[in-house]
């Protein structure tokens, strides 16, 4: 699955929220960190808020997850390291008779 686009559709819904003036992505030494630019003061909770909702919207009708930590604060930019993955979980039966076989499972589909 390529995850730019997830990153594109998120950072377009963050970007439209009118108190952020900037928001992108840097991946450093593989890590992506979320650097936000305010235009004025918000409270952190509220950033968090707005990542966990459009992540969910990006996200939405895929089988990934999302992960956000605080990094560091300065005066109006805000910095994250957030990051979108897909799920350590077996998806589909390989025949050897495995402990957790995904056909042991109930299904949550039916």
């Amino acid at each position: 699955m390529n995850l730019d686009i997830i990153w594109t559709v998120f950072l377009s819904h963050f970007n439209s929220v009118k108190e952020i003036e900037e928001s992108s992505v840097k991946k450093i030494t593989g890590i992506p960190f979320l650097y936000i630019k305010m235009g004025k003061p918000l409270e952190k909770s509220v950033i968090e808020d707005h990542i966990r909702r459009f992540s969910a919207k990006a996200m939405k009708g895929k089988q990934l997850h999302s992960e956000t930590i605080f990094v560091r604060k300065e005066e109006y930019l805000y910095v994250y390291r957030h990051r979108f993955y897909v799920p350590q979980q077996k998806m589909f039966c390989c025949g050897n008779l495995c402990d957790d076989c995904i056909r042991l499972t109930p299904n949550q589909f039916w």
